[in-house]
């Protein structure tokens, strides 16, 4: 009777083992496939999608080997991102990354039938965004990473760098929540800095130069936002804005590459990089999206570009210089991959 016991505990033992072992074969040969959507063509988003890329590397998750990318871009377009969500639901992909708040809404509208988990990334708001609830929880299987702008720091430095200026000036995208959600940030703190924000929104790429010429001729400064549709035209507003020798300041690193002044920013490719590693989890089934709130980038690093400061007279106080990640000593154009 004990022997007969026993050989059954040591046979079900020995399935369990078994089991195990052809589990760890199959997480071990699994083969993934991700759609990337990304909304725009610009620095920050392309760092965004390589930083993903390199989170899922490091957790074994590599192109190539088990992972085959299908990456489309929305070139700015609602209606693309849509028909680009909906194409992703469509060849049921495993799981669907969405670059930038309107990718990521437009991924999650297409996956939540389809059963396809959606993690995004440079979401600046996701709670205005309905990505997740007020507690920062996903409200479906849904989550990711948050650029969300370091506003009181760039106030200060802003402040700092031009001590007599008034008026900010802020182009952004009336569509775009994340936009939306900045503004209200740059507004309630703006008066602590002894600054006004004068705003202007647009619609589409072609309405930019007229935004440009006529907020131009009201502020002392610019600052950009992480609006992906302003930032793809960002060379436009630079070029217009040194015209009549306004400086502009970014929210990341590349846009001070190509020519802003400086900006208090994220590392966009360590953002990547989170979002990556958040994607792996769910991917290896180790937890739904569901289940991981999202994440942001706590801290920010200041960016100058001397170049810019040289050409438009502007001597950069001893204290920024000394505090800056990284100073850029020329003006780079940027060139989409």
């Amino acid at each position: 009777m004990k022997k007969s016991t026993t050989a059954k505990v040591l046979g079900a033992a020995m399935l369990t083992m078994s089991l195990a072992g052809a589990a760890n074969v199959y997480a071990e040969d699994a083969q993934y496939t991700i759609g990337i959507q990304q909304f725009a063509e610009h620095g920050s988003l392309d760092n965004c999608r390589e930083g993903f890329l390199e989170g899922l590397k490091e957790e074994g998750i590599e192109e190539g080997v088990n992972l085959t990318i299908d990456y489309k871009n929305a070139a700015a377009d609602m209606g693309m991102a849509g028909q680009i969500a909906d194409s992703f639901a469509a060849d049921k992909v495993d799981l669907m990354c969405g670059i930038a708040t309107p990718s990521a809404q437009s991924c999650y509208n297409a996956a939540m039938d389809a059963g396809i988990p959606v993690i995004f990334t440079a979401v600046t708001d996701p709670v205005a965004a309905e990505l997740a609830d007020e507690e920062g929880n996903p409200v479906g299987e849904i989550t990711g990473t948050s650029d969300k702008l370091p506003v009181q720091q760039q106030l200060e430095m802003i402040r700092t760098m031009l001590p007599e200026a008034k008026t900010i000036g802020i182009i952004y995208t009336t569509s775009e929540a994340n936009s939306e959600s900045a503004i209200k940030e740059y507004e309630a703190l703006a008066g602590d800095y002894g600054f006004e924000i004068e705003t202007t929104g647009i619609t589409a790429t072609a309405d930019i130069p007229l935004a440009a010429e006529t907020i131009l001729g009201k502020v002392d400064c610019m600052t950009n936002l992480t609006d992906n549709t302003v930032v793809a035209s960002l060379a436009t507003i630079l070029e217009m804005a040194n015209e009549k020798n306004i400086p502009v300041f970014g929210s990341e690193i590349e846009q001070v590459k190509i020519g802003c002044l400086a900006a208090e920013g994220l590392d966009y490719i360590e953002l990547g990089k989170q979002t990556g590693r958040m994607a792996a989890q769910v991917l290896k089934g180790e937890k739904k999206a569901s289940e991981i709130p999202y994440e942001t980038i706590e801290e920010a690093s200041l960016y100058i570009n001397s170049a810019v400061a040289e050409n438009l007279g502007i001597e950069v106080p001893e204290d920024l210089s000394s505090a800056a990640a990284e100073t850029f000593t020329e003006i780079t154009e940027y060139t989409a991959e």
